[in-house]
């Protein structure tokens, strides 16, 4: 697998850098065995070792994130349809292409934050909980669940990494990245889904009808 790599200054960035921070000029280019690994910049931003800004976010518009189950599985193993309240729980992080998850609390969430909300305003969520509870009718040989999409976004901009003293032959990195997260229901006119859904049970599960516990064979059973 490829190692993602930092990206150091160079063309117009050099230009602007040079000119509104100082003392990029006078480094000297590493080799290419220097450079780190843009997880290593992004474990010194998060630590607090790099002093670190998220520069330039561009919100990019919502989307419907994939649906996925959020409660258990209800089996009806009679010979009429089931009807039975379930609750249901989701729980929706975020991620960034050069760093794996967002930590809820750690400082790269912090960064990002606070880089979003001088620049658009906004407040940016890490994380998005939501628990309900919905009926669900099964038909008779079926197994059902609750499926919630959730409104995602994602942001991108350049991490911009700041050492007291060259590190890697550098005073600074530059790390492209691109943070998805959970977006407010109703941005951009999409809203988060939360649907019922179904199928036949597969004869595996069917075994299952003979070792429920409940005497009328509609059980529930974690999925």
């Amino acid at each position: 697998m490829t190692t993602n790599r930092a990206l150091r200054y160079g063309g117009r960035t050099l230009a602007f850098t040079a000119t509104a921070l100082g003392m990029i000029a006078a480094a000297v280019p590493a080799a290419a065995e220097e450079q780190p690994t843009a997880e290593q910049l992004m474990a010194d931003c998060s630590s607090g070792e790099g002093k670190c800004s998220f520069n330039s976010p561009q919100i990019g518009e919502a989307y419907l994130g994939e649906p996925r189950q959020v409660s258990d599985l209800l089996f009806n193993c009679t010979d009429s349809a089931a009807s039975q309240s379930m609750s249901w729980a989701d729980t929706v992080g975020s991620s960034h292409s050069v760093g794996g998850s967002v930590t809820v609390g750690g400082g790269i969430e912090g960064i990002i934050t606070a880089s979003v909300t001088a620049t658009y305003n906004y407040t940016w969520q890490s994380s998005h909980t939501e628990t309900s509870s919905f009926t669900v009718n099964v038909k008779p040989g079926h197994v059902g669940w609750i499926s919630r999409s959730q409104v995602m976004q994602r942001i991108s901009g350049t991490w911009q990494t700041h050492y007291d003293d060259p590190k890697w032959g550098h005073y600074y990195w530059f790390v492209p990245d691109v943070v998805t997260g959970p977006a407010p229901n109703g941005t951009d006119g999409k809203h988060s889904a939360v649907v019922v859904r179904s199928r036949k049970m597969t004869a595996e599960e069917k075994k299952l009808c003979s070792t429920g516990s409940t005497q009328n064979k509609v059980f529930t059973h974690g999925g």
